[in-house]
């Protein structure tokens, strides 16, 4: 059977009176769901116990890379390096796309978070380690 076909055996799994074919909850989240963490507003931003982005645009100048070559690079790049960077601004070169100014707020094994400036104003975004080609703090 084709996965996305219609099967009578899963005609009972929600409850009438959810519409559309979904539960309904009642107001303020339902039972079962935790209450946002406090100070983290409703989405859980700002993540890390209320990081915030900074209170002044980025340096209004450009970094220049350092590996200058502009070809793709072999070595991805390490997290504990980037760590260096938090709290700091960071000029970032991805793999794909357009560099871009970004300020870290939290770095994993395989991924970093922070605030990315969008020419006007910071937004929390994530990166994948692996998309960065090169990163210098200033």
């Amino acid at each position: 059977m084709y996965p996305y076909q219609y099967d009578p055996r899963f005609q009972n799994l929600f409850p009438p009176g959810g519409g559309q074919g979904f539960p309904s909850f009642p107001p303020g989240g339902g039972q079962g769901f935790p209450p946002p963490p406090p100070g983290g507003g409703g989405q859980g931003f700002p993540p890390q116990g209320g990081a915030q982005p900074p209170s002044s645009p980025p340096p209004a100048f450009t970094p220049t890379p350092k590996l200058s070559s502009g070809g793709p690079s072999l070595y991805a790049v390490d997290p504990g390096a980037i760590a260096g960077c938090l709290y700091r601004y960071t000029y970032i070169w991805p793999r794909n796309g357009r560099p871009y100014w970004f300020y870290p707020t939290f770095v994993g094994r395989r991924s970093v978070a922070g605030y990315r400036w969008t020419g006007s104003f910071w937004v929390y975004a994530g990166v994948d380690v692996n998309q960065i080609r090169e990163f210098q703090c200033v």
